[in-house]
This record gives structure tokens, sequence and C-alpha cells, in this order.
């Protein structure tokens, strides 16, 4: 990571830090940069999503964006490091924003496993299941951006490999109570990653996958002058009711949808218009 990139700043659960402690936590951040983008998964407590809906509640801020993503969590801290890089690029605070789920299709998350059986987050079928009770069996699961699972063995096939990314990417990984083998070993080279690295394992990540008997696994657009290009070409437009600027078609500080625009037309839902990123050929790697 670039040394010049800014730091995330963690806003802990109600367990760890009383509601006091959170205000005046946010408070000094807004201070400090005007604006603040907290990212969390799906997942996270009732409780610990709720305190985060008070404090920005509290502080009568729409200066606060609130994004739950859908994403396992080593996906979730993935986008927390791209937003990061851009956050010191010429782009506003709802660029930022709302460039996290621009962002996220272009993310490749998925883990090995060593069980199935309490995974409810990826279609498992019944055969699956009961090939997870057997003893030193693995799977690989894709979650995102589509959902896949492929039993690992000896000899794989086209057919038991997991689709990956057509575009440049590097990979993190993070182990829990397994090795690492198969994924720098065997789907790192298949998916042509730029590169590997380690990190430490989410703490919801047992939890998200169903087991701590995993190695989790994400691969990612890594540059940030590719970030800075792709976010770029997305057409940007102006909240009509906050007035911060955006891209896509709901204001990540609001929550407002785009209003019609010129000709009356909405947006494509859930869509970006812009250029791509650049393949695999010579000038993107």
């Amino acid at each position: 990571m670039d040394p010049h990139t800014p730091t995330a700043a963690l806003l802990p659960p109600p367990e760890d830090a009383p509601l006091d402690a959170a205000l005046a936590d946010v408070s000094v951040l807004l201070e400090q940069y005007g604006h603040v983008v907290a990212l969390y998964p799906a997942t996270i407590p009732v409780a610990h999503e709720r305190r985060l809906h008070t404090v920005r509640s509290v502080l009568e801020s729409n200066r606060i964006a609130l994004l739950k993503l859908d994403l396992p969590p080593l996906a979730v801290a993935v986008l927390v490091r791209q937003l990061r890089q851009l956050s010191i690029c010429d782009f506003g605070a709802g660029i930022v924003a709302s460039a996290a789920r621009l962002l996220s299709h272009y993310v490749h998350a998925g883990a090995v496993l060593h069980s199935v059986a309490r995974l409810d987050r990826v279609p498992v079928t019944l055969k699956s299941h009961a090939k997870s009770w057997v003893p030193g069996a693995q799977f690989g699961v894709l979650a995102h951006p589509a959902p896949e699972l492929v039993k690992i063995g000896a000899a794989e096939s086209p057919a038991q490999q997991l689709a990956g990314p057509d575009f440049a990417t590097r990979m993190v990984y993070a182990k829990g109570q397994a090795q690492p083998d198969w994924v720098t070993g065997t789907l790192a080279p298949q998916w042509q990653v730029q590169g590997v690295e380690e990190v430490p394992l989410p703490a919801a990540s047992a939890t998200w996958w169903g087991t701590g008997k995993l190695v989790e696994f994400a691969a990612f657009l890594p540059d940030v002058s590719i970030l800075y290009q792709l976010v770029s070409s997305v057409r940007r437009e102006v909240c009509t009711w906050c007035g911060i600027e955006l891209i896509g078609d709901v204001c990540a500080f609001c929550s407002a949808p785009l209003a019609a625009v010129g000709n009356g037309r909405h947006p494509d839902q859930g869509q970006f218009r812009h250029s791509g990123v650049p393949g695999r050929g010579p000038s993107a790697r």
C-alpha cells in the first residue's frame, strides 16, 4: 500500500465503546475530513448497525455515508482499501462513496472451505453437502460476482475451475484454520494475477463462511490509476436532495434516487455508464 494512502478508522461495536465515545470519534473525523464514508458487511450484528445509524441521526449529519455491502468480509476490506486510494484523488466525497458499488463489480471474492455444511450464502447442492463430511474434503467457493462451487481434487479439469476475472488483478488471501496452497499454487496462476499478498483474516470471516477451516481470497484492481480511469469514465450527476456530486443512480449520503434527467429518462437501475477496464493484453500487464 502506498504510504500516502490514508488509513481507515474503525468504528467499534456498542459492547466495545459507549455511544458518547462513538459520537466524539465521528465528530472528530467530520471536523478533520469533512465527510465520513462507512463500509460494513451485511452480516454485521444488528446492534452494531443500529449504532451506526444512531450516530448519524444524533449528529444530524448528511455528511456520513453508511454503505451496507452484501460481500464477504475480505472483499469489503478490499473496497475500503480502494476507496482510501481514491480519497487522495481529485474526487469529491460523493464520488468516492458511490464508487464503492461500481468497484464491487470488479472484485472476485471467495474461499477454500473444508466444509460447506453451514454455508448459506452460496447455493450448495445436496451432493456437495454430503461430500463435505468426507475427511480431507476441500471446496473452492466463489461468492462474488457470481456464486460458484467446485470440489478441489488432485486433477482439476477446466470444468472444475472457478471462473476468474478477464482483466489484470492482484490477489489477497487470509488464512483461517487451513493452508493456502491451493489459492497460491493453483488458483492464482489460473487467474493470472499480478501478485499475491497475505493479510490478516477478518474477524467476521468464519461466521460469513460457516466454518473456521478456510482460506478467504479476493482478486481486485490494485492500480490507483486504473481505479481513477474507471471512476472518471462514469457520467457524474448532482443529487437533487443534498446537492452532492455522485455517480450511479442513488446518493450514498442521503440515499435519494437520482431524479429524471434531460429527456425524462432515468439511468438504468444499478448500472454505471463507463468504458470498462483494460483486459489482459500487454498494455494491461
